[in-house]
């Protein structure tokens, strides 16, 4: 049987190697001059794989023992994770429609750049507004929750 701090560290090693898949994934659509499909598609691999990388160790491991060590730091680390979720959801509600409204008007196989975007439908400018918040605030609680996982990794198999 593989000992508790061999999986808390397979957990704690997954868990690190999604933030340069989400940077990577940010990182390819800053720089993109217009956002293709192409791009988008794969732009949506790397953030794929990076929340592949959290949620399997999340639902696999971490939650299933929460109720076991539930206080302290580990109520945090579980408020901080799920504030998290709630925020990519929260920008999953933008992004779609934004998809479905490009896709409408052919901007991803036919990129135009003098199209602006915010006038192919009024709420458009609502729906970039969810995506950007829900995932800036994903980001910033998933690096708090990360954060504080790690200061109970210390506490619980290094010290």
């Amino acid at each position: 049987m593989v000992s508790t701090a061999v999986t808390a560290s397979a957990a704690l090693v997954v868990v690190t190697a999604s933030l340069p898949l989400y940077l990577k994934g940010a990182g390819i659509i800053l720089n993109a001059e217009y956002v293709s499909w192409a791009v988008l598609t794969r732009h949506l691999r790397y953030i794929a794989a990076g929340l592949v990388c959290t949620t399997v160790p999340v639902v696999g491991w971490m939650a299933p023992r929460l109720l076991q060590q539930l206080g302290g730091l580990a109520a945090l680390h579980a408020f901080l994770g799920l504030q998290a979720y709630a925020l990519l959801l929260f920008a999953l509600t933008g992004i779609a429609r934004i998809l479905q409204v490009k896709r409408e008007a052919d901007l991803y196989r036919d990129p135009d750049p003098d199209v602006d975007i915010s006038e192919l439908h009024p709420d458009m400018d609502a729906w970039r507004g969810r995506l950007r918040v829900g995932v800036f605030g994903y980001l910033v609680f998933w690096l708090l929750a990360y954060l504080v996982g790690l200061v109970r990794f210390v506490e619980m198999y290094v010290l």
